[in-house]
This record gives C-alpha cells, structure tokens and sequence, in this order.
C-alpha cells in the first residue's frame, strides 16, 4: 500500500514586534512557524521598533531594551520600562480607529506582559495576534531544537526543517538562498511575495508598510483574513 505524504511547510523567521502584514501572511501560509530566537541582536533593526501612524504621518516606536548589543542572542536580552509610555502613544495615535475597542485590549495584554525576556515578549505578541487572527499555524522557538547551530546560512535553516520533518521551507521573497542545496535535501525552496492592501486610515492619504497596529485598529478580522492571503509563492528561477 502505498503510503501518502503529507506536505510540511515551514517559515523561520527572527521575532519582532508587531511587524508589518507581510510577515503574518508568512504566518498564516506556514504549518510550523519557528521563531529564530537564538540569533544575534542586530542593533536598529527592526526586532524592537517599528512604524505606526500618527496625526497622518509615519511615525518610528521603539520598545525599549535593557544592555542591549548585537554580542548576545535575542533571547538573552531583557526589555525595558517604557512600555506604558508606548500604550498611551497607541491609545493617542488609534483611540478613533474603527476597532480600537477590540483591538486596544489585546495591546495592553502584549506590552504588559509579566515576562521581560525579549524572546518571550514579543513570542507572546505574535502568539496573540494569531489567536485573535483564528491563524492555526503551529509556532516553535529555534531554541527549542536540538540543530546545528555551528552550520554556515542556508544550512542552519535546512538542518532546522529537517529536525521538523519539513519538505517545504518558505522565505520571504527577498531571500538569499539557493535552490541546489535544498533540493539535495528533497526540500522545496519557495518564496513569498506580499501584497499590501489599500484600506482606509481615518481621512489620510494611505501610507503603506506599517505596522500590524495599524491594520488591526482599521480593519475587521474578517477583512484581515482576507488580506492574508493576498500573497504569491514562487520558486528559484
């Protein structure tokens, strides 16, 4: 009898806090989403800040962190105290938005989080996001796995979704990897390529990219589920 095979796809990605739509239509197209938790800190990245609107511009939030540097992995960095401050930015910036009632809650229970460690912090983010987003898809921490942490690039990520039985590993369309490498491994390479969707931000001209705050305070979650899956895969040329 000849015995199905099930599709695996996997997404590995650094955790930040409240990315921008793209990134949780990664989410949302994977079956296991492993949060790469134990790489390096890049300092001004974008693990701890991102934009959000305010009085119809783009405007730069940071969560604060305590010693910080690109020496330690995320998850040995701890937050810092400003979490208040950035609740009342949110509450100043979207307090009129359409689904600010819904949404506001849900921001108070991801930046007053008990847990300071960053990994954690911002794990719990997109954890709750998801659940609010009805996204199924099964999230694991890199430091959870028994990979090879010594291996070189695309040989990290492929020993990690062969640690998790995968046979896809889906990247974001600006990706670096190459095909040959995978394909020795029976793994399919595949890329996602967001589309960001127009909506109404109060009476502005639309700003694009921001973050997932500002899709959730102006949109529905039925409108949400249908913006995660305006994307395209497609494979190495």
């Amino acid at each position: 009898m000849r015995r199905e095979v099930f599709e695996i796809k996997i997404a590995i990605m650094q955790p930040y806090l409240f990315p921008y739509i793209g990134y949780y239509q990664l989410i949302h197209a994977s079956d296991i989403f492993v949060i790469y938790d134990d790489a390096n800190y890049i300092n001004r990245g974008w693990i701890n800040r991102n934009y959000i609107l305010i009085q119809g511009k783009k405007h730069l939030f940071t969560l604060n962190l305590v010693a910080s540097s690109c020496f330690k992995k995320i998850n040995e960095i701890e937050i810092g105290d400003n979490s208040s401050k950035l609740a009342k930015t949110i509450k100043y910036s979207y307090g009129k938005a359409p689904f600010f009632e819904n949404i506001f809650p849900i921001v108070e229970d991801i930046l007053f989080y008990k847990n300071k460690n960053l990994a954690d912090f911002i794990s719990n983010s997109l954890k709750l996001v998801s659940e609010y987003l009805s996204i199924e898809t099964k999230f694991i921490r890199s430091s959870s796995l028994p990979y090879n942490q010594e291996a070189k690039g695309q040989y990290k990520v492929i020993d990690i979704c062969k640690k998790l039985n995968a046979n896809m590993y889906m990247n974001p369309i600006g990706g670096k990897h190459q095909s040959a490498a995978f394909v020795k491994e029976n793994l399919a390479l595949t890329f996602l390529k967001p589309s960001i969707p127009h909506y109404v931000q109060f009476k502005n001209e639309f700003i694009p990219g921001l973050s997932m705050l500002d899709v959730l305070m102006f949109n529905s979650k039925e409108d949400i589920r249908n913006m995660l899956e305006q994307y395209t895969l497609e494979s190495e040329t």
